[in-house]
């Protein structure tokens, strides 16, 4: 695939040029957003299993990392204050390592059947102090640190992109096995992939044995 080369002459560069593609921003738009978790934003935050935090380095490198839990993971501490708690993964410790570097964050909140999101950004840091974290503990295993997010911005975000989108449109879901199971596509980019079926079935099911096992 050859590799694309932008048009200058069509590249945004400033804010004033790209204002002036749209009309002004609404008004109920630009004074929605608070600067505390009012209790619409902590109801949302309860009821939801799935945030994706995003963060940056000092060289603006950014990451977004999944993170989900039972519905309510999220500890609301105080109305200025979150607390997000880190389980076993890969161990890569993306945005940790980030979150170390730079602690701007932004969260974005999904709750299953809901079209609107809720958008909370902040600051952070890292904590392993046994009274927050023992109050996380999921199956009898106590998370090892938590993200503790000090907020300074939260709005809702409107429906429009989960509805062009259908993601919760049963008749839109998309067959798993279309595509190579996970295992097979990190091989495919790591050390390669085996060319047997059923040795990629044996690792396939190590993945999941290991899920079963390390999940918390």
């Amino acid at each position: 695939m050859e590799e694309f080369e932008p048009n200058p002459d069509f590249v945004i560069s400033d804010e004033q040029a790209l204002r002036s593609l749209f009309p002004a921003v609404n008004s109920l738009a630009a004074q929605k957003c608070l600067t505390v978790l009012d209790q619409h934003a902590q109801n949302f935050i309860t009821r939801s299993p799935f945030v994706c935090i995003g963060t940056q380095d000092l060289d603006s490198n950014a990451d977004v990392s999944p993170r989900g839990d039972p519905a309510g993971f999220v500890s609301i501490l105080d109305q200025s204050t979150l607390a997000i708690p880190d389980r076993p993964g890969n161990y890569r410790l993306d945005s940790l390592v980030n979150i170390l570097a730079n602690p701007s964050v932004g969260l974005l909140f999904i709750v299953p059947g809901f079209d609107d999101t809720l958008r909370v950004n902040g600051r952070a840091f890292l904590t392993n102090d046994p009274e927050i974290l023992e109050k996380m503990s999921v199956k009898g295993r106590v998370p090892k640190l938590a993200i503790i997010v000090k907020v300074t911005e939260v709005f809702m975000h409107c429906a429009k992109a989960f509805r062009r989108s259908q993601l919760w449109n049963p008749d839109q879901f998309q067959d798993r096995d279309e595509m190579p199971s996970l295992s097979k596509i990190i091989l495919d980019q790591t050390t390669g992939a085996p060319n047997t079926a059923g040795e990629m079935r044996r690792i396939d099911e190590e993945l999941e044995d290991e899920y079963g096992k390390t999940m918390y």
